[in-house]
């Protein structure tokens, strides 16, 4: 079947209003599966604005202004230590049973330093000592072909890196980064019902915000004031909203923020919006129309409908990769980086969609369905992310029972885009978007929706 034009009118599928809560026993045993799995005497995150995610999915509590590092315990300790602002907003966190200790060198400079300026020293009283074996969490982990010296490297401050080596010696201290991010073990990278639902909320508003915008656009509208009609209402973000135009003098770059510049007719121009759960993007042209653009669109469409076709629980992610390139390739595109990784409270966690990857997709997984088309001429640019997760039938009936709701909305999802966009995903694909798939090439007539049949 081929890929034509349809005038589609988006349902209302429903907006979660209140996020739903992570339960107290969920953290609990996240935090001690992280440990069991660890093997160290300590498991130490690393946490900061930037690299928050893992604290948060361990807590509920991510560190603001500063940073902030987890200490868990083999004899079940739980003990945050951060800075001077964050010791009063410790008490967020949903995981029960945290000890909150002050060290004031985590404060931001001309702080006061004269209670517990020595972090060293914090770490001891905290429990650390000598002949301690201890895991470090950072925000990535460097495979073998990147590191190949016998002393590991963590990416996490060298300050905390010596802190803690201070106290155990460098030998007794590991990396335990691949306990929470590696694509197939990691605590991360399967998740439950509780955490799909706090998904939902996050994914769902950030896909409405995107599509305000994108609906929205009015010739003589500044990036500024196209990006303003987002609708922000305080959702915590996973990056910075996105808005980029440009004419054939330069590239569409992306990932800038917008400005005051004016998008012209026949211009490229993308947004992005990520809240925690996942990031929705759109790409196309301002125009109400262009034949030549139309056809390239249609090819990138065919290898969005590749992906949403293929992925599925037990499929390779080298499987996955290579229906993408060579649907791609076929219209001369290739996607600018991995067509689909997985996501939470971080935009990418890490990604088992490689080539050759034998790593296989599980139930519960989170994705971001990611294919940036490459090459496109300067001032003209297309796109379309959103999120997904997988959901055995077991899964899928858990979420039936606890969240009806929101069960109700993934059916309706599914029905719209085999029904209105003529693509049949897998009952196990939970389209967490509220735009699910819906990509309207041009900006100034946005009911027209790329579709097949």
């Amino acid at each position: 079947m081929t890929v034509t034009l349809r005038n589609v009118d988006i349902p209302d599928f429903g907006l979660p209003v209140e996020r739903p809560a992570i339960p107290a026993a969920t953290y609990e045993t996240r935090c001690a599966r992280a440990i069991d799995k660890s093997g160290a005497d300590w498991l130490v995150v690393y946490a900061d604005r930037e690299h928050a995610a893992n604290i948060a999915f361990l807590t509920g509590f991510e560190p603001r202004f500063e940073e902030a590092l987890l200490l868990l315990g083999k004899a079940g300790q739980r003990i945050i230590v951060t800075g001077n602002e964050n010791i009063g907003y410790t008490p967020i966190a949903g995981l029960p049973g945290i000890v909150t200790m002050l060290a004031q060198s985590l404060s931001l400079m001309g702080q006061d330093r004269s209670q517990k300026p020595d972090l060293v020293a914090v770490l001891r009283e905290a429990g650390l000592a000598s002949g301690d074996t201890i895991g470090l969490v950072g925000w990535k982990y460097l495979e073998g072909e990147e590191w190949d010296s016998a002393k590991p490297t963590f990416f996490a401050p060298s300050f905390v890196v010596d802190a803690i080596a201070a106290i155990v010696g460098p030998s007794a201290l590991v990396d335990a980064t691949r306990v929470l991010m590696h694509p197939v073990e990691g605590l991360r990278a399967v998740v439950d019902a509780d955490q799909i639902a706090e998904a939902e909320w996050g994914a769902s508003r950030a896909s409405m915000a995107v599509w305000r915008i994108v609906a929205g656009f009015t010739l003589g509208d500044s990036e500024l004031a196209a990006a303003s009609r987002m609708g922000y209402a305080g959702e915590p973000m996973s990056c910075h909203p996105m808005f980029a135009s440009n004419d054939a003098s330069g590239p569409v770059i992306g990932l800038r923020s917008p400005t005051a510049r004016v998008p012209r007719r026949g211009e490229g121009a993308t947004t992005a919006v990520g809240y925690w759960g996942g990031l929705t993007a759109r790409g196309g042209l301002i125009a109400e129309t262009d034949a030549a653009f139309l056809e390239v669109a249609k090819a990138y469409f065919d290898g969005l409908i590749a992906w949403y076709e293929t992925a599925g629980i037990g499929v390779e992610g080298g499987a996955i990769h290579e229906a993408v390139i060579s649907t791609l390739a076929r219209g001369g595109l290739r996607p600018a980086l991995n067509p689909g990784h997985l996501v939470g409270l971080d935009e990418w966690m890490h990604s088992p969609i490689r080539p050759g990857s034998t790593e296989r997709l599980a139930s519960g997984m989170p994705f971001q369905v990611d294919i940036i088309p490459v090459p496109m001429p300067d001032g003209v640019t297309l796109n379309s992310e959103d999120a997904v997760t997988f959901a055995d039938a077991g899964l899928r009936a858990t979420i039936a029972e606890r969240y009806p709701a929101l069960a109700a909305r993934f059916a309706a999802r599914r029905r719209f885009v085999a029904d209105e966009l003529g693509v049949e995903v897998k009952d196990e694909m939970l389209l967490l978007s509220a735009i699910p798939l819906c990509l309207p090439p041009f900006w100034l007539a946005p009911q027209e929706l790329l579709a097949r049949g």
